[in-house]
């Protein structure tokens, strides 16, 4: 009897319906359809809670609609740039959620049940940006992918732990970020000027420090679920590197009351910004 009863707490969905998760894509493989898949599912499968992904592509196939419903709530905006605008449609997924607090979350990343409930707590304490993981970014391997999809049971992530490697290191600063919304809308959302791929995650954080934001960090690791590195995943051009560096190099020098005026600035941009997103949906 007691071991029915503990097998249907661990079973329960767990309530977290003041978070939303929000998931930009650009579906250019299969693999990484099945990954949105997967990340989803394992949301879904502990968690009742917010999901919204939006999908930017030059047409709507429907396939990852009718995939992911009702799991997550999905939009299609069409765009037909070869260049995935990330930080924009970042912004916008923020607009379009209404709860206290956001997860920025990639479309194949698997973290521990336990550690997504300790970064909600963490800000329902108080602090402004929870990392929930302790820095250390696994790629997963396509071998250990592949049985993950079979299985789908975290434990053989975490049994494999040294057959990965850590893509960015350990102290990594993207991939899930748990937020107070408002805090995000604060310091400035995602920053536009970086267009493509890029540092972008570095300079967010960077600039949450000079703001002064209450940030925190989970124990325990994030795995990336493993897939080819496409156009989307690497810097397009010399000119492009050194665009972004300049815009960090230009934060590093900024003061406090810089930094929010170069905001305020950008935030009249990204106004501009959503309206052509509006008209293409």
């Amino acid at each position: 009897f007691f071991i029915l009863i503990k097998s249907y707490l661990l079973m329960k969905r767990i309530d977290i319906k003041d978070i939303t998760f929000l998931i930009p894509i650009r579906l250019d493989s299969i693999v990484r359809l099945e990954n949105l898949i997967l990340s989803i599912d394992y949301l879904y499968k502990h968690f009742c809670c917010n999901i919204i992904v939006v999908e930017a592509s030059n047409y709507d196939s429907l396939i990852a609609n009718r995939l992911v419903s009702p799991k997550a709530t999905y939009i299609h905006i069409e765009d037909f740039d070869n260049i995935f605008y990330r930080t924009k449609y970042i912004n916008y997924l923020t607009q379009l959620s209404a709860t206290k607090y956001i997860a920025i979350w990639d479309a194949d990343i698997i973290i521990s049940k336990e550690q997504i409930v300790q970064a909600l707590h963490l800000l329902n304490e108080g602090v402004e940006v929870v990392f929930p993981y302790d820095g250390r970014f696994y790629d997963t391997s396509e071998i250990l992918r592949e049985i993950y999809i079979n299985k789908r049971d975290i434990r053989i992530f975490k049994r494999n732990i040294n057959k990965m490697f850590l893509r960015y290191g350990d102290d990594a600063v993207g991939g899930a970020i748990f937020l107070n919304k408002e805090s995000y809308l604060y310091s400035g959302m995602e920053n536009i000027d970086f267009y493509g791929w890029g540092p972008e995650d570095y300079e967010r954080y960077l600039r949450w420090k000079k703001l002064g934001l209450k940030m925190s960090r989970v124990d325990g690791p994030l795995f990336h679920l493993s897939h080819e590195r496409g156009s989307d995943s690497r810097m397009r051009s010399s000119i492009q590197a050194m665009s972004t560096n300049d815009e960090i190099r230009k934060l590093m020098n900024m003061t406090k009351e810089e930094l929010l005026l170069d905001i305020e600035k950008r935030n009249e941009r990204w106004n501009e910004l959503v309206q052509d997103i509006n008209q293409s949906e």
